[in-house]
């Protein structure tokens, strides 16, 4: 059964090349000291059934700790990434990314040790032109930086 991941990418204009992204730094201690390839969009896994753009939302507040803006949302699709297919929105909007809260996950650590702590699934979130989002983002979701170009300037 393939899992399904949806996600919001926030965007406005600045930066370098006019426009910039919001992603969020995966937590934890495998992501801890990476950086390059080491962001995502801000998303999570829901249910066969369950409509993709309310887990979109649902999941942006629980990674970054209040709920997305408001605004026009539009679908940029779907691709392929680490056995699941992410389903992505782009809107419009600001976002204070130096104010997040993500929840938590539990994981042993370190491995085989017996002990288990919580980590945030996010650690940071950070704004970004398109040229670094680029390095930033995890390989599989970048196409999404090109559909948002598209989609943005036409």
């Amino acid at each position: 059964m393939t899992r399904l991941s949806a996600g919001l990418l926030l965007h406005r204009e600045g930066g370098e090349d006019g426009l910039e992204v919001l992603l969020a730094h995966m937590g934890g201690p495998f992501w801890a000291k990476k950086d390059e390839r080491a962001w995502s969009v801000p998303k999570g896994e829901y249910a066969e059934g369950e409509e993709p753009l309310a887990a979109a939302y649902r999941e942006f507040a629980e990674e970054m700790g209040r709920p997305a803006p408001e605004g026009r949302v539009v679908d940029l699709g779907q691709v392929r990434q680490s056995g699941k297919v992410v389903t992505c929105f782009a809107l419009a909007a600001d976002f204070d990314a130096a104010r997040i809260s993500s929840n938590t996950f539990t994981l042993e650590w370190p491995p085989r040790s017996g002990r288990t702590e919580e980590f945030p699934e996010v650690d940071r979130a950070e704004w970004f032109g398109l040229a670094a989002a680029r390095l930033k983002l995890v390989k599989g979701q970048v196409p999404f930086l090109d559909r948002l170009v598209e989609a943005v300037r036409g």
